[in-house]
């Protein structure tokens, strides 16, 4: 008996109708690998693997194997699934019950949007698989702490799903905190699988899931299997009507602005539509507001082409029953026309079927996103496939050198070349100074176990895997802050209970969430009111709204307010945020695509041009030759090839010593270039004379951060005191190393 046939010997028989039922000739390596694991280790799992790659059976099927082995799976949740959307839960939910069926294990699914009745059963009888989301687990773990040991007391794995969405933020070590909190409370520690398609660095990405569970944690490393894509990339400019806008003028169509009788609306959404209509699709966009766009100009054309509106929407701010309605479509298979434009919320592993093809509006900021997103497509057997449309605007024949580079071309080929070519995942970065987090659950802690004393809560809170590089004087600080802002309450006999903020914080419902709420700072400009953000930036920062420039004077925190002044300059609407940070290998990959000669087979016509015409500009200006270039007159521009950490890094360090350098007007665009001003000496040798400054002096990213900044990014560092917040900002913002290394290469 082979290894396989051993496997599946074990198996109860309700397992092996499941897989006789969906024509499953063998068992798949992941399925043996998670199998083997589980039956012959005490180890926790870590199961990384393509989308669609049948990671969800892989693990259950030796869990559910294992807890109805044990006789106490009735007395208490045996399995508790962790996933960071409701509508994965939804739909695991659903998989899970058409396995179990028969069975007599129960599934309970748990978020806000399930009834009270349904919670209520599980919470009378505690059994079989809780599957959750972070937030509905942490108001478990703080109104039900006494009830925790019966609802858990038997717990035996606890299953996490797309750790990639969460290592590295503060929700994912939100995850790990509960879970640390819950084996206190349980006497034991469960457990844990993780679950991704998407792992950049399996060491870090183990050392997380494993972290306070005393348990080896084993990933198997998943098969380099050869890559077999359908993807195309195209792009357009948006005031040429022709849908072919190369230089060769034969290529252009005479009637190129009419099609079908009626008049265009946008080449590249035209072109989008057709390479969609009459197909099932999905289309990414990278925010909520160009997802919005991208689906009225869909709706639009269809309109103007009398065709059938087969269009949907999902996104994280729209009503459960609009996602719900676009998911039910998507999976239906007796629908073979629907197109779906979505952000991240179905980026996830969500099982919608068979897909014709995925689009995506630009270019993803990084290669996992692009794998998740691709992974969508390309189910039951067929290969993924993704369409790339990038629109621009055409550039001004005055325009400054860095304004003719096509960047976000650059990044999606630089992000296919760096995954086909190195199979590079951007490793997951681990915060040092998550001082929200520690903010949110030392109130959580508090209000869970009562009154503690200083030293309890410090021992209790510090002892979480998360802070395990923050320091105690850190902590301190922090919590003499919470007393004096009467977050925490000093009582008479020394202990901390909530104090009166601290009550109205926790006591609103958004206080389970460690990500930040969508409320939005408005942005004034004297006593003229400009518009909202989401994130207020930093004092100094530059952002851009209402088609212009603005600098940041002063954040007013409690009033969500924003004062600007204006100023001169073209940046893109951004601001800063973990989301869309970029790694500095994705930028080095967009530099020899810029450089190199190599013909890539994805790209259509226009790309092409397009690139070919980048390429012939950059060589002109000896970009390949060095990162400094003189623009004309005052003007120069560095290329400095660095991801968003070190560039962020680089910039600060000319704005420090801009007056040693002789330099001014330090502008940038995301984190491609940034120009200044100078005089023909000083720009000359900037290179060498920020080479000296370090050599002389070193580089403390500390010293970077201005002693009157408040850098404000997640939810709670609104409460943090403004010296800590400097801190963490240049622990986990900042990046010295690489601009060292950079500045040497640049001399």
């Amino acid at each position: 008996m082979n290894e396989a046939e051993r496997v599946f010997s074990r198996f109860p028989d309700f397992i092996k109708e499941y897989i006789y039922n969906h024509g499953w000739s063998e068992l798949r390596d992941i399925q043996l690998d998670a199998a083997r694991v589980i039956f012959e280790t005490d180890a926790n799992l870590l199961l990384s693997s393509s989308t669609a790659s049948g990671k969800t059976e892989a693990a259950f099927f030796p869990i559910l194997t294992d807890i109805l082995d044990s006789p106490d799976y009735h007395t208490s949740v045996s399995v508790l699934y962790i996933a960071p959307l409701k509508s994965l839960i939804n739909d695991q939910f659903y998989r899970l019950d058409e396995l179990l069926d028969m069975t007599g294990v129960r599934v309970t699914h748990w978020h806000g949007d399930v009834g009270v009745s349904h919670k209520s059963k599980l919470l009378k009888q505690p059994e079989g698989i809780l599957q959750i989301t972070p937030e509905s687990l942490e108001s478990m773990v703080i109104n039900r702490a006494n009830d925790i040991p019966r609802l858990f007391g038997g717990l035996k794995y606890v299953v996490i799903d797309e750790i990639h969405a969460l290592i590295g933020q503060d929700r994912g070590n939100q995850v790990i905190c509960l879970l640390s909190r819950i084996a206190r409370l349980i006497g034991h520690s469960p457990r844990r699988v993780g679950l991704s398609a998407t792992c950049g660095d399996l060491k870090i990405a183990s050392d997380w899931l494993g972290a306070g569970s005393g348990r080896e944690t084993v990933a198997p490393v998943p098969p380099r299997t050869p890559l077999k894509w359908r993807l195309g990339l195209e792009h357009f400019y948006i005031q040429n009507p022709n849908e072919i806008q190369t230089d060769d003028a034969s290529l252009s169509t005479a009637d190129s602005s009419k099609k079908g009788g009626y008049a265009r609306l946008d080449p590249g959404f035209e072109f989008l539509y057709d390479n969609l209509y009459g197909k099932k699709a999905l289309v990414f966009s990278n925010s909520r507001e160009e997802t919005e766009y991208v689906t009225a100009t869909l709706r639009q054309i269809s309109r103007a082409r009398g065709d059938e509106d087969v269009f949907y929407i999902h996104h994280g701010n729209l009503s459960a029953s609009l996602r719900e309605d676009a998911e039910r479509t998507m999976k239906d298979e007796a629908v073979t026309r629907a197109v779906t434009c979505a952000t991240v919320t179905l980026e996830l592993g969500i099982d919608i079927g068979r897909l014709d093809r995925v689009a995506q509006i630009g270019s993803p900021t990084t290669v996992s996103g692009f794998l998740q997103r691709l992974g969508r497509s390309g189910r039951r057997g067929a290969p993924p496939e993704m369409l790339m449309l990038y629109r621009e605007e055409t550039p001004l024949p005055n325009a400054p050198l860095p304004d003719i580079i096509p960047w976000e071309l650059l990044r999606g080929i630089g992000i296919v070349e760096l995954y086909s070519s190195e199979r590079f995942i951007e490793p997951p970065r681990v915060k040092k100074m998550p001082l929200s987090l520690a903010f949110h659950q030392t109130l959580s802690t508090v209000a869970s176990l009562g009154e503690l004393t200083p030293r309890q809560l410090a021992d209790r809170v510090l002892s979480l895997p998360p802070f395990a590089e923050l320091s105690r004087e850190s902590y301190r600080a922090l919590l003499v802050s919470m007393i004096n802002d009467e977050y925490l309450e000093l009582t008479e006999t020394k202990g901390l209970i909530i104090g009166l903020k601290g009550e109205r914080i926790i006591n609103s419902f958004k206080f389970y969430a460690v990500f930040k709420d969508s409320e939005d700072y408005t942005v004034r400009c004297d006593s003229e009111e400009i518009g909202t953000i989401t994130t207020p930036p930093p004092v100094g920062d530059r952002f851009a709204l209402a088609g212009r420039v603005w600098e940041v004077k002063e954040v007013d925190i409690p009033r969500r307010l924003i004062f600007v002044k204006g100023v001169e300059g073209k940046m893109e609407v951004s601001w800063p945020g973990d989301s869309g940070e970029i790694h500095t290998k994705l930028l080095i990959a967009m530099r020899d695509v810029l450089f190199n000669r190599k013909d890539y087979a994805f790209l259509g016509d226009n790309a092409r041009a397009r690139l070919e015409n980048a390429r012939r500009v950059a060589k002109n200006a000896k970009m390949d030759e060095r990162m400094l270039v003189h623009l004309g007159g005052q003007s120069y521009v560095l290329f400095p090839w660095l991801g968003t950490r070190a560039f962020r890094t680089m910039r600060r360090l000319l704005q420090k010593n801009a007056t040693r350098l002789g330099i001014s007007d330090i502008q940038s665009e995301g984190c491609c270039y940034i120009t200044f001003k100078a005089r023909a000496e000083a720009g000359e040798h900037l290179m060498q004379n920020l080479c000296d400054i370090i050599s002389t002096e070193g580089l403390d990213v500390l010293s970077l951060v201005n002693g009157g900044e408040c850098p404000v990014f997640d939810k709670f560092d609104e409460y943090i005191p403004a010296e800590l917040l400097r801190e963490a900002y240049a622990a986990d913002r900042l990046d010295g190393a690489e601009v060292i290394e950079r500045i040497t290469e640049g001399i």
